[in-house]
């Protein structure tokens, strides 16, 4: 027998019994299908999470109050509650004598209710510099953002975030310049709504509005027990993504010296490194996409449990026909390849199928669950590979039965 004549008859051997056949295929495209739904969930959270890091700024260092034990929860409320920076901390940064800093923005911040009209909502209110646009990667969609005369004046006017102009004026296209509003009693002029970043929870730079550090310490508060003027957090622009680690040692440096500390352990202040945190989110994300693809890839062992099944009562039912052709000739390598290729058929069309399940739930749950999702080559070619692999695992043993069956035995089986 030929090889082309041992796929034919292969072929044959699948479509013979065409509902079992399916029934088993089915198991195959449910678990190729799951696994390729769960990792576009888990590389749709990963790039979703980077992104967002991304759009604070680029080349950034964050300078938080505090130990380090408590800079988490500076992060997730995206400022520090201690009172440990102050703004001449800011100015000694960047009046160090180093090029590898391209500029220093310290920032204040409060949680308030800002009303417009009839309209209100509660919202962060920055008080920074007009190096803020620069370190943060902010660019300006309408108006202008602060600049150093309306800082040195102590001027009443604001940038509005995307979403708080949405939330205040009914739409965040609406050109909001010139608009007022009224921040703790206190009626500011908007100059500018910067363009949107499309962020969200504690690093939404959408939902937000900047006015003068100046202004916000006169109106809004900011000075400690001790009458400095402390900042909520010092973000830091580096000139050079190698040069980010030895940016970092410096400021910490210069701080510790700053404060008087000679045990960095026992620092008040943590220096977060961007490159850190995305390498940080990208293994938690990481480690989940794994979880979910671990979890799916169960229903393809049941399925590949099921080709076992499907293929061992198939050479029982076939005895006959292969003592025949072992009779004639076929070799038991034919009897075995012949077996391994219905196998291999099996899982291979339901690997087919399965991606195109796998990519429709994708899109599903994009669209229905509003999850960010992202289908990659790597995954599809997974589930190939592995449909593959199925096949041959769990096809080789019923065909090393088949194989292996005693010809004159075999004809006389009933």
């Amino acid at each position: 027998m030929k090889t082309r004549d041992t796929f034919e008859e292969a072929i044959n051997g699948v479509t013979a019994n065409k509902v079992r056949s399916g029934l088993t295929v089915l198991g195959i495209v449910i678990g190729i299908g799951s696994v390729i739904a769960m990792i576009s969930v888990g590389q749709g959270a990963q790039n979703q999470i980077n992104a967002n890091i991304q759009s604070i700024g680029s080349n950034l260092l964050m300078v938080y109050p505090g130990s380090q034990s408590g800079v988490g929860e500076a992060v997730r409320s995206s400022r520090g509650s201690a009172q440990t920076l102050t703004e001449d901390d800011a100015n000694a940064i960047a009046s160090a004598e180093t090029s590898l800093i391209s500029a220093v923005a310290p920032e204040i911040d409060k949680s308030l209710q800002v009303v417009s009209g009839g309209q209100n909502t509660n919202t962060r209110v920055i008080g920074t510099t007009p190096s803020y646009p620069s370190v943060r990667d902010l660019n300006m969609e309408m108006g202008v953002f602060i600049n150093q005369n309306q800082e040195d004046s102590l001027a009443k006017v604001a940038v509005i975030g995307p979403t708080t102009a949405g939330d205040l004026f009914g739409s965040s296209t609406t050109d909001p310049v010139g608009q007022k509003i009224t921040i703790n009693g206190v009626v500011f002029t908007v100059i500018g709504m910067p363009a949107s970043k499309g962020g969200s929870g504690f690093n939404n730079q959408d939902d937000a509005i900047y006015i003068p550090m100046t202004t916000f310490r006169q109106y809004l508060g900011g000075k400690s027990v001790t009458g400095a003027s402390y900042v909520s957090l010092i973000n830091i622009k580096v000139a050079n993504q190698n040069a980010m680690t030895q940016v970092q040692n410096d400021i910490t440096n210069l701080l510790l010296k700053r404060h008087n500390i000679s045990d960095q352990s026992q620092a008040d202040f943590s220096v977060l490194n961007q490159a850190d945190v995305v390498q940080a989110a990208s293994s938690v994300t990481g480690v989940f996409t794994m979880l979910l693809a671990s979890i799916a890839g169960i229903s393809l062992l049941v399925g590949g449990i099921g080709i076992m099944n499907m293929m061992l009562t198939t050479v029982t039912e076939r005895t006959r026909e292969i003592g025949l052709r072992k009779a004639i000739g076929s070799t038991r390598h034919m009897i075995t390849l012949q077996f391994l290729i219905e196998a291999v058929v099996l899982t291979l069309l339901g690997g087919v199928i399965g991606i195109a399940l796998g990519a429709g739930l994708s899109l599903a749950i994009s669209y229905f669950a509003k999850i960010t999702t992202s289908i990659t080559i790597s995954s599809i070619v997974l589930a190939v590979g592995v449909s593959a692999g199925i096949g041959i695992i769990f096809g080789y043993y019923p065909a090393r039965r088949a194989a292996s069956l005693n010809p004159i035995e075999a004809l006389r089986y009933e």
